[in-house]
């Protein structure tokens, strides 16, 4: 745990961008398959529920942050915008989920680039709305994160973040605490032959400022309406807010 702790604390420190996008490069391959395989699928109902919420919203401009291989940026285009752009650092992570889009054939509507979420390359007042899955508590300064993308989005736009937390009640708060402390390191290890991304994932989820703490700080960067929706016994949460 301690050399968890001191794993944690170098990400945390300086270059913590350029750290966070060797992990991800690292992994890139390996990567969908260990998402889906270690959250035994749950992952798949999380975005579906991120999807009813947008298109409750019937956004034409989507902007995905921390967009990974794609998977949200895919799931989003079944609410029929006109437009979703998905962002990342990690450009491994980017080349697998432009193969995706490809495949989909749905490169006419999503396009994938390389971006640093705190230092976006778009006008102001650009989306409708934005959305950010498991990728915030990745964020080198979070409130400059959060102040970014709110300038992105158009007046009236919504954020929604789909983040893990950590379960408060028993029995899951322990099965859980458990699971991600010995399973999920141990077999991210095994399959991806990366000891550091899967140390560094529950070890995040714990420091990532949940639930009220999470909302309580999209206020103070400006957001309107905030809101959150515990999933799964709290593993995961919905995040809302307006610009």
């Amino acid at each position: 745990m301690i050399e968890n702790q001191e794993h944690l604390d170098q990400l945390e420190g300086n270059n913590k961008r350029e750290k966070v996008e060797n992990m991800f490069d690292s992994i890139a391959e390996k990567y969908d398959f260990l998402n889906h395989f270690l959250s035994f699928g749950i992952d798949y109902y999380w975005r579906n529920k991120v999807l009813k919420i947008i298109k409750s919203r019937k956004p034409e401009s989507i902007l995905d942050i921390a967009t990974g291989t794609g998977d949200l940026a895919i799931v989003a285009s079944k609410a029929k915008p006109k437009r979703i752009v998905g962002i990342d650092i990690s450009q491994n992570m980017l080349n697998v989920g432009i193969d995706k889009v490809n495949k989909k054939g749905l490169n006419n509507l999503i396009t994938l680039q390389q971006e640093d979420s705190e230092d976006l390359s778009f006008d102001d007042n650009t989306f409708d709305l934005a959305m950010v899955a498991f990728g915030v508590r990745n964020f080198e300064n979070l409130e400059k994160g959060l102040s970014e993308i709110k300038r992105v989005l158009k007046d009236n736009g919504v954020l929604i973040v789909l983040e893990f937390s950590q379960p408060r009640n028993f029995p899951m708060k322990q099965m859980y605490g458990f699971y991600s402390n010995n399973i999920l390191p141990t077999f991210g290890k095994i399959i991806s032959n990366d000891a550091s991304a899967y140390t560094y994932l529950p070890e995040s989820v714990k420091r990532f400022p949940a639930f009220e703490e999470f909302t309580k700080i999209m206020d103070n960067v400006g957001y309107k309406n905030t809101s959150y929706e515990s999933l799964t016994s709290g593993i995961s949460s919905i995040y809302i807010g307006e610009k």
